[in-house]
C-alpha cells in the first residue's frame, strides 16, 4: 500500500470519527431533552430504565452487520447510554468488593463505567445499601455454572424486600498471580472459596500440600500476595493488574466454560420487554406430591422453568423453600394465571422480580 492510498484511508477514518463524534453529543443532547421532559411532568426519581436499555441493546444487537462483533457493538453502545445517563444523573452501584471483584465487572458490564461505584464487604451490606437508599442498585452473585448456587443471596433474596431487575451472565477466568520467581518458591494462595473451588484441580495437580486460605474475595487475595513473595492469589487479570501482581498461570480453573450469574437489585421490577424472566421462592406444607401439584399450572400453560433450586425454610426443621426461574414476565397473561393458581395452593409464593434476561 503506498503512502496516498493509506492518507486517503486514514482522512476517511477521521471524517468518520468527526461524524461518530457529533452523533454521540446529538444522542447526549437527546437525552438530556428526555430529563427535562420527565422533570417537567413531576418525575424526580431514578431516570435508569431497565426494560428501555435492553429493548434499544437488543434492537442494536439485531441490527448489527458486521465486522464488529454483537458482543463488541452492545459493549460500544452500553458505554454511550452509560455516559449519557451520567448526564442526568449518576447512579450509584453498590456490588460485593473490594474494587477489582468478578462483582465489580459484572456491574461495569450492566452499567457501563459511568457509575458512582461502592464496593462492599459482604452480600448482607449490598442489600442494606439498596434497601436504605444510599445506593439506586446494587449487583450480587447468586449462581456458577461449576459450583452451583451462592446460597447466602437466596436466603436474603427470601427476607428483602427489593426485586430482582436484571442478571449478568460472565465467564469467569481465574489466574495464579504472584511475586514468587518460580512456583516452587510459593507457600500459601490467597482466594474466594469460590475460587478454590474452581481451581481445586489444578491446584491439587500443580500445588499440592501448599497453605490454601480463605478470604473475602479474590481482589483481597490479589491484594494479600502483592505483599508477600511467598504468596500466590487465584484472581481475576484485573485485580492481579490492579495489585501489580505479576500472572504466573492464567485460565487455570478446572472447568473452560466457568461462568458465573449475577442478580441485580433495585427497587421495581422493570415492565415487560418480550425476552424476560421471572424468579419467585414458593412453598407448600410437606405432603406426597405437594411440589409437583404446586408447579402443575407452569406445565399447564406451557410454561419454561429454567431452575429449581431447594434451601432450609426459616420456619422449621426439615422444611424447605424452592427458588424457581421461569421464562416470561409476571405481567405476561399465561405466567400471571400460573401464578394466581399457584397462590391458591402455596403456603408462600414471592416474586422476587421480573427482568430482561441477561444480553451477551
Amino acid at each position: 500500500m503506498n503512502d496516498d492510498t493509506l492518507k486517503s484511508i486514514r482522512a476517511r477514518i477521521d471524517g468518520i470519527d468527526d461524524r461518530i463524534l457529533a452523533l454521540i453529543n446529538e444522542r447526549a443532547a437527546a437525552a438530556a431533552e428526555v430529563a427535562h421532559a420527565k422533570q417537567a411532568a413531576g418525575e424526580s426519581g431514578d431516570y435508569y430504565r431497565p426494560a428501555r436499555e435492553a429493548e434499544v441493546l437488543r434492537r442494536i444487537r439485531d441490527a448489527n452487520a458486521g465486522p464488529l462483533t454483537d458482543a463488541d457493538v452492545t459493549r460500544l453502545f452500553r458505554e454511550v447510554m452509560s455516559a449519557c445517563l451520567a448526564l442526568q444523573r449518576p447512579l450509584t452501584v453498590a456490588f460485593l468488593g473490594p474494587q477489582g471483584t468478578f462483582t465489580q465487572e459484572a456491574a461495569l458490564k450492566h452499567f457501563g463505567h459511568s457509575i458512582e461505584s461502592s464496593p462492599l464487604d459482604n452480600i448482607d451490606a449490598v442489600f442494606r445499601e439498596v434497601e436504605s437508599g444510599e445506593a439506586a442498585y446494587g449487583v450480587v452473585p447468586v449462581e456458577n455454572s461449576t459450583e452451583g448456587m451462592v446460597t447466602h443471596t437466596l436466603d436474603r433474596l427470601l427476607s428483602s424486600p427489593l426485586q430482582i431487575v436484571g442478571e449478568v451472565e460472565m465467564p469467569v477466568v481465574h489466574s495464579l498471580a504472584t511475586r514468587a520467581p518460580e512456583i516452587a518458591a510459593i507457600r500459601r494462595i490467597y482466594s474466594h472459596s469460590q475460587g478454590f473451588a474452581q481451581c481445586r484441580a489444578w491446584v491439587d495437580r500443580h500445588l499440592p500440600g501448599v497453605e490454601r486460605i480463605p478470604v473475602a474475595s479474590t481482589a483481597e487475595a490479589a491484594r494479600l500476595a502483592s505483599l508477600d513473595e511467598t504468596a500466590a492469589a487465584i484472581a481475576s487479570e484485573s485485580a492481579a493488574e490492579r495489585y501489580e501482581l505479576p500472572v504466573m498461570q492464567a485460565a487455570m480453573q478446572d472447568g473452560s466454560r466457568n461462568a458465573t450469574r449475577f442478580l441485580v437489585l433495585g427497587r421495581e421490577s422493570p415492565e415487560p420487554t418480550g425476552e424476560d424472566k421471572t424468579s419467585l421462592v414458593i412453598a407448600r406444607e410437606n405432603r406426597p406430591g405437594g411440589l409437583a401439584g404446586l408447579l402443575a399450572p407452569l406445565a399447564r400453560y406451557g410454561l419454561n422453568m429454567t431452575r429449581l433450586e431447594s434451601r432450609p425454610s426459616p420456619e422449621g426443621m426439615w422444611e424447605y423453600v424452592f427458588f424457581v426461574d421461569l421464562l416470561g414476565h409476571a405481567e405476561d397473561p399465561d405466567l400471571k394465571r400460573a401464578l394466581g393458581e399457584m397462590q391458591k395452593l402455596a403456603s408462600l409464593l414471592k416474586v422476587l422480580g421480573s427482568y430482561p434476561r441477561s444480553i451477551t
